[in-house]
């Protein structure tokens, strides 16, 4: 289990660690609405979704808690499988960029999220680095909006890189890029 410092009485210490996410799945998808801002039927759909995805015999969560465990951020992922969903949108794609490779042999972050209060503590980045170095693949493989944001900002710093840009997701109202990274991760300095 690792601890992230408070930054003061308004933003308690933080525990990231395993966490059973299909029995706290409404949480983390409260902290997904809020970081992510989604509404109630998107949460719904997102709800059946993430209980699919954690029934993968190799899927792999963790949680960031407070001292009272509360949930204020998670990520969650498994192998890249070229039969899952995301796998067979993004495919085409990466075909079209020479990077169609990556999603061999390829851990995928599915969702990685911390409530906007937390941000900027490094819990984002002890979430993902923390569950990419208890794989056994040589490489990450993730998506995300396809626009400058902090997001972005830390996956570049962690080593990730643009594979393919302007990728579209049935119903997503944006395009997405997908990244992919050496494992381990890179650690700053």
């Amino acid at each position: 289990m690792a601890a992230v410092s408070g930054g003061g009485p308004r933003t308690p210490s933080v525990r990231i660690g395993p966490v059973d996410l299909a029995a706290r799945v409404d949480e983390a998808l409260a902290v997904q609405a809020v970081a992510f801002g989604l509404g109630p039927e998107e949460i719904e759909v997102r709800r059946h979704i993430v209980l699919r995805h954690l029934d993968h015999p190799h899927a792999r969560a963790l949680g960031a808690t407070t001292a009272d465990e509360r949930l204020v951020g998670f990520v969650y992922g498994m192998p890249n499988e070229r039969g899952q969903w995301w796998s067979t949108v993004v495919e085409p794609y990466l075909r079209a960029t020479g990077c169609v490779h990556w999603l061999d042999d390829s851990f995928v972050i599915t969702e990685l999220h911390v409530l906007p209060r937390f941000q900027n503590r490094g819990i984002g980045r002890t979430l993902i680095t923390t569950i990419t170095d208890a794989v056994d693949h040589p490489r990450s493989i993730l998506s995300a909006i396809d626009t400058e944001s902090p997001a972005r900002g830390l996956y570049r710093s962690l080593g990730y890189q643009d594979l393919a840009r302007q990728v579209l997701f049935p119903s997503a109202p944006k395009p997405y890029a997908v990244m992919g990274a050496p494992l381990p991760l890179r650690r700053r300095g």
